[in-house]
């Protein structure tokens, strides 16, 4: 038997349902105090043309005056030439429980001359978001981490029953992997519900066309019926056709409701019969405010992060996950360290050739200088053994006249 064989099967996955009290079925009740405690934090975006009511909207979801009144320019006024980017925070608290609730307004989008690139200073400010938390990510102390990433993007269309314009379907398209995207379509008051219907499947037409994504609510199988039948409401409703009014007026039968009066009668914000305005609220705040910090957290963010960490050339080893059986892993070490060993002795082996060539080369030139060296002494000796027989040979010569001359 081999020792692959011999690794032990994996434990089976045992469900028990106990019958008496453990405790851990209060764990929802401490996740809840803790959320409670801690509160919660929300960023929303809301983008669209001027006039079609997007700080109306955001103080009618949350019936608070997130956003103040303004002032309309005056026609002869100079318009901006970029789009411009304005957070407003605010601190929201309802039955105890606080929620943390960013608004970041994009005034002057859509509204210039030329709106070629408009959208670039949006999704640059949704970026440099990611890139902010993902430096609180990267810092030795992470108890404080402020989640400023923007969570929905609300994009208004006009009610022009066409279909969407260019500059919506450009904003879009390179916006839907970075952003949740909600769509509504403002100022619905001025469409018939036949024009409505027809409009939203135009619309849904052009973004399954141009295969842009917006924010589905997830729908759980152990849900009730009742939840699941909500959730497919919600999203039959898509894109909402949204009314926004913060006024108070009275209808024929003595109620008091939030509307628009009109000669032919009263339109209502709450009503579910004539907007999507109570569908929008429930999808955005009541039941997936959640789901949206999730699909923000664990695909958008994590989709971009992984982009900015391979451009930056940070790779990640993709068998560190992996289950390996540990005799493989053995296996593989032992042949990676015979592998070193066998590199080591040929740079060894490599090493000592060249020194011994270096050697070798030494001694032929030491060599070479003592034959040269050798050979001059020589010269110079044989030089000097003519020069002494030639003077030996002069002083006989001289030594035999002297005799010569005596005689």
């Amino acid at each position: 038997m081999t020792v692959q064989d011999a690794s032990p099967a994996p434990a089976p996955v045992v469900r028990k349902k106990i019958t008496g009290h453990v405790g851990f079925s209060n764990l929802p009740n401490q996740v809840r105090r803790k959320s409670v405690r801690e509160g919660f934090q929300l960023s929303v975006m809301v983008v669209g043309e001027s006039g079609l009511g997007k700080s109306t909207l955001i103080n009618t979801l949350f019936n608070s005056p997130i956003f103040l009144p303004r002032e309309s320019p005056h026609p002869a006024a100079d318009r901006p030439k970029t789009v411009a980017i304005e957070n407003i925070s605010a601190d929201i608290e309802e039955n105890g429980v606080r929620l943390r609730l960013t608004v970041v307004d994009t005034p002057g989008f859509g509204d210039m001359v030329n709106n070629a690139a408009s959208w670039n200073p949006i999704l640059e400010t949704i970026e440099q978001r990611y890139e902010a938390y993902l430096s609180q990510e990267h810092r030795v102390r992470r108890a404080k981490i402020v989640d400023g990433r923007v969570h929905a993007c609300i994009y208004f269309i006009q009610p022009t029953g066409h279909s969407l314009k260019q500059i919506d379907i450009e904003f879009m398209r390179r916006l839907h992997h970075r952003v949740n995207l909600i769509p509504v379509i403002a100022k619905a008051d001025t469409m018939t519900d036949e024009e409505i219907i027809d409009f939203k499947a135009r619309i849904l037409s052009d973004l399954e066309y141009h295969g842009i994504h917006i924010f589905q609510a997830p729908v759980y199988e152990d849900e009730d019926e009742e939840s699941l039948d909500e959730a497919e409401e919600i999203a039959r409703a898509i894109p909402f056709a949204i009314i926004g009014s913060e006024r108070a007026v009275h209808t024929a039968d003595g109620r008091v409701v939030r509307g628009r009066a009109y000669p032919w009668g009263i339109v209502e914000v709450d009503n579910p019969t004539h907007c999507d305005f109570g569908k929008l609220r429930e999808m955005l705040v009541r039941t997936n405010l959640e789901e949206l910090r999730a699909h923000t957290n664990d695909i958008l963010y994590e989709t971009w992060r992984t982009e900015r960490l391979l451009a930056m050339g940070i790779t990640q080893d993709p068998t560190v996950f992996e289950e390996i059986d540990p005799a493989e892993r053995l296996q593989e070490e032992r042949l990676i360290h015979e592998a070193k060993l066998v590199k080591m002795e040929a740079a060894m082996k490599e090493v000592f050739r060249e020194k011994v060539e270096l050697q070798e080369q030494k001694l032929k030139q030491s060599e070479m200088e003592l034959y040269a060296r050798h050979k001059e002494i020589k010269d110079a000796l044989n030089k000097n053994w003519t020069q002494l027989m030639e003077k030996k040979k002069q002083l006989e010569s001289g030594s035999t006249d002297v005799t010569r001359k005596k005689r």
